[in-house]
């Protein structure tokens, strides 16, 4: 009873946080207390309970600080140009014929350099969605379409503060991961283009809006120098580099670019990546602001406090009565199937990805580990199920921020393609290893 009413008073505050516009950290840390007040409740004693979460804490301190360098990148790929240099040569090779599935392809490609689906949605997004609705085309199909291209880097790019996160908490290899994710996707994504491809020719543009050209060309200097930050961060990752290092010498030649080609200055470069970029001119309205560690703060302090979540739980081991009832389902219907209906569960209660993805690792993690399952399989299964799944929950966070972006509402995720054809795919695909090396069908 004691734990029910903790998840209860958990539940109501992040309610709270969401009704209210507060960040979510407040209401992770009100949990917290609650969680901490059943411990108490059941013997614990606080002097052991703080040297276990700090324990914690520490062991997340990796992640932690790739979401600080993510946010830094994302910043100063902004000011450097980079992201409009995308953004401009995508909408100059628009074709009407094929709008759609180019706006798709250009998302995906965007998403999977920069890592984030707000990121994408709330530039390429925005000005494809007008382009859209200037051109006739319905805005809930375009919508739909610029979810799926923003979720596919979310999902596997190895910048991903979810997929690190993913890879963080599971203890796996980020980049292995990505050509997990890259081999479990490749059917979903030829569906998904396959569909796209479709839909464009019965959706084309009736017309093509290239206003947004020029007042990107009036206030950037759009030298090919710009794709150069983006793609040391595609290159140096197949070239094995680690993506930590990848992602300092993309900031540094983002930084250079900053100075050589935009004209900005030292002190600009680094008040962006610290508070993030503000275009000081209005003609491109706040599309390219954003970026900077700042804006990763709510996300870092979110880690830290569900770091210490996870370690009163192992300390206390009050999640195992749930746990074996998780452990009874997945012999029933698969590892899978139990992780996609426990992390699509915890979204829609909490409303968020980054929580759906840290409390599905909580209750799955013993589940794999008595099945003699290896860490990966927990990874990927998690990369393909709670990792769309929480952004395809209406109310959620992560899926109700994008759509405002776009300017669509909740009837759009139906042409969201590739985000429930990468878990659908899988349940059907998926071969699962069994103790013993034999293989099933899951």
């Amino acid at each position: 009873m004691d734990l029910l009413i903790a998840f209860l008073i958990f539940i109501g505050a992040m309610v709270g946080s969401l009704t209210l516009g507060l960040p979510s950290a407040l209401a992770i840390a009100v949990g917290l207390l609650a969680f901490t007040g059943v411990a108490l409740h059941r013997g614990y004693r606080l002097a052991g309970l703080v040297p276990e979460a700090l324990d914690a804490v520490k062991s997340a301190r990796g992640v932690v600080f790739v979401m600080a360098i993510i946010g830094l990148l994302t910043g100063i790929w902004r000011l450097s140009g980079t992201i409009t240099v995308f953004v401009y040569y995508g909408v100059s090779g628009l074709t009407p014929g094929l709008f759609l599935l180019l706006a798709f392809l250009l998302a995906a490609l965007l998403s999977y350099t920069l890592g984030t689906s707000f990121g994408v949605t709330a530039t390429l997004g925005v000005i494809f969605m007008a382009i859209a609705r200037a051109g006739a085309v319905d805005p809930l199909i375009a919508g739909g379409v610029l979810m799926s291209g923003a979720f596919f880097g979310d999902r596997a790019s190895p910048v991903s503060s979810s997929a690190n996160l993913v890879a963080a908490v599971t203890g796996t290899e980020i980049l292995r991961n990505v050509r997990l994710m890259m081999k479990t996707g490749a059917v979903p994504f030829l569906i998904t283009v396959l569909v796209y491809g479709l839909l464009s020719v019965r959706n084309p543009l009736n017309h093509l809006d290239t206003g947004i050209l020029a007042a990107i060309q009036a206030e950037y200097g759009l030298s090919l120098w710009c794709f150069l930050p983006a793609a040391l961060m595609l290159v140096l990752p197949l070239l094995k580099i680690p993506v930590i290092r990848a992602m300092i010498v993309s900031i540094v030649a983002s930084g250079a670019v900053a100075v050589f080609v935009q004209g900005e200055p030292l002190a600009e470069i680094l008040k962006v990546m610290l508070l993030g970029y503000h275009r000081k001119s209005a003609a491109l309205g706040t599309i390219l602001d954003g970026g900077g560690l700042l804006s990763m703060s709510n996300v870092i302090v979110v880690l830290i406090l569900s770091a210490m979540y996870s370690g009163i739980f192992k300390k206390t081991g009050m999640l195992k009565g749930v746990q074996g009832k998780l452990s009874g389902l997945a012999a029933r219907i698969g590892r899978f199937p139990a992780t996609a209906l426990v992390g699509l569960g915890v979204g829609m209660v909490f409303c968020n990805q980054t929580i759906a993805i840290l409390m599905t690792r909580d209750f799955m993690e013993s589940v794999y580990t008595e099945a003699g399952a290896e860490r990966e399989e927990l990874a990927i299964d998690m990369e393909n199920s709670v990792v769309l799944l929480a952004c395809l929950v209406p109310w959620g966070i992560g899926c109700s921020v994008p759509l405002q972006f776009l300017g669509v509402s909740a009837a759009a995720l139906p042409y969201a393609v590739f985000m429930y054809a990468v878990p659908l795919t899988y349940l059907f695909l998926k071969k699962k290893k069994r103790p013993g090396g034999a293989t099933a069908g899951e």
